[in-house]
């Protein structure tokens, strides 16, 4: 631990609008979102090598749908990176976009990469409904669809007993929601300060409840 930190830069940042619960962004699948500010640097940064590049690291907390499957990876090749560039996906819930920006700059700082990409994706409006599989051939009786949308799905009855996670669950709804109370539609940011907004589906300004939302020109 006695080796010297590098220091860490932000080269660029963008992002894409934030919509509202089955708003503006309903339509546009988390893993095209995430595409959307990866695409903007790349025709902002033309003199990049982009085979350079060491990772790109998402965060994202539902991951139960269309985010299967390291939607970092799924982003970036829907983006047109080179197919040699590694993606990873994160989650610490609410917290899952700055894990993202953490671990890339750990790993800038200690010499384990150059250059990091780090941001994060989320859809709620797009969340699935999810079913736990039959445990047998033709079974009987209900069956129970737990909304992927916010919360915990497939509880352990032991985390229930010790922890009362239905408590928790509720304790977390604010988060989801920010200050105004809205539930984000969905965003995608990527890292690589001002923050540029790439316009999606014809929309450049967060939709909320503080600034209607307008069209781009």
């Amino acid at each position: 631990m006695g080796a010297t930190l590098r220091d860490v830069l932000i080269v660029d940042a963008v992002r894409t609008p934030i919509g509202r619960f089955r708003g503006a962004l309903a339509t546009v699948r988390p893993d095209d979102l995430g595409a959307i500010p990866l695409k903007a640097l790349v025709a902002r940064k033309t003199q990049l090598d982009w085979d350079v590049v060491d990772d790109v690291i998402f965060g994202c907390a539902n991951q139960a749908g269309e985010d299967n499957r390291n939607v970092a990876r799924m982003s970036l090749l829907l983006a047109g990176l080179p197919v040699t560039v590694p993606g990873a996906t994160v989650n610490r819930l609410c917290g899952s976009g700055l894990q993202a920006v953490i671990d890339g700059a750990r790993a800038i700082a200690v010499g384990d990469a150059d250059l990091v990409i780090a941001g994060g994706v989320e859809s709620m409006t797009r969340a699935p409904l999810v079913m736990s599989k039959a445990r047998e051939a033709f079974p009987r009786g209900d069956v129970t669809v737990h909304d992927s949308t916010l919360g915990w799905r497939f509880i352990n009855p032991r985390m229930e007993a010790m922890h009362g996670t239905h408590a928790r669950q509720g304790a977390g709804v604010p988060a989801e929601g920010g200050a105004d109370g809205i539930a984000d539609e969905g965003f995608g940011h990527g890292l690589f300060l001002v923050v540029s907004v790439v316009p999606t589906r014809g929309f450049q300004v967060d939709f909320g409840s503080r600034n209607a939302i307008i069209r781009s020109a």
